[in-house]
């Protein structure tokens, strides 16, 4: 595990220069990069150098966004990566991909467009299991006719940025105690599902015609499965992990 994550640090630095100079190549030459969302500390290499101070440049060189600890809670375009697994660009204060969704027609993108020499931007969100969300951004100073960018360029701007993102997590060993989950049993994704659309360990019961206890003993087995401490993170990991969808059991 440790050579990993050595051999995973080497490689970042080519990944990086990767990143830049895909950027540099279609005129979108401002990049950012976040390998987790939910952690408030910079992407950095193994000493722990930001990478927005030693390889990335940004369209305000004044402006050490990535030493705002609440970035990620009031920017649109960290809202909209959370949202949707598959790249989107920036235009005139709207989000558009390659399909409609009114979960982008619903993000607030005006702080964008009232910031100065902000002109358009790609967005490649990053979704990984157990629920890690990061990102890397491309961004003008000014119009580039970015939508036409995108449709020649995302998918391959998308790949590039799931290999900076999953090789940065390797490298740090994210997400913590990650291990390679046991088969959970029909009974036990049945609860788990049902406790993700909300339901009591007593309405879950009711459903499955299972005893309480039965519910309890399956979530409990479940829980030690995946690796997670409590109900919330059982959840999670599970639905990270593809055993809990959009529907329930």
């Amino acid at each position: 595990m440790i050579d990993e994550r050595a051999e995973c640090w080497t490689e970042m630095p080519g990944l990086i220069a990767a990143v830049q100079a895909a950027g540099d190549a279609i005129g979108l030459p401002y990049v950012a990069a976040q390998a987790d969302l939910g952690d408030p500390e910079p992407m950095s290499d193994a000493e722990g150098r930001p990478y927005a101070e030693t390889s990335f440049r940004w369209i305000d060189p004044d402006y050490a966004y990535w030493r705002d600890r609440k970035l990620a809670l009031h920017i649109a375009f960290l809202t909209a990566a959370r949202l949707v697994a598959e790249p989107f660009y920036y235009s005139d204060g709207h989000l558009g991909t390659w399909r409609p969704t009114g979960l982008l027609d619903e993000v607030d993108c005006s702080q964008a467009r009232n910031t100065s020499n902000f002109g358009e931007a790609i967005i490649a969100p990053v979704h990984l299991p157990r629920g890690l969300v990061g990102a890397v951004f491309w961004c003008s100073r000014e119009p580039v006719g970015v939508e036409a960018l995108f449709n020649d360029h995302a998918g391959d701007l998308h790949n590039l940025a799931l290999k900076l993102v999953a090789t940065h997590n390797e490298a740090r060993g994210r997400p913590r105690n990650a291990t390679v989950p046991q088969t959970l049993t029909r009974r036990e994704v049945q609860c788990l599902r049902w406790a993700a659309a909300g339901k009591t360990d007593g309405e879950i019961g009711i459903i499955l015609s299972l005893s309480v206890s039965t519910v309890r003993f399956h979530l409990r087995n479940a829980s030690a499965k995946l690796g997670a401490t409590g109900r919330a993170q059982s959840i999670q990991i599970a639905a990270g992990l593809g055993f809990v969808g959009a529907r329930a059991a």
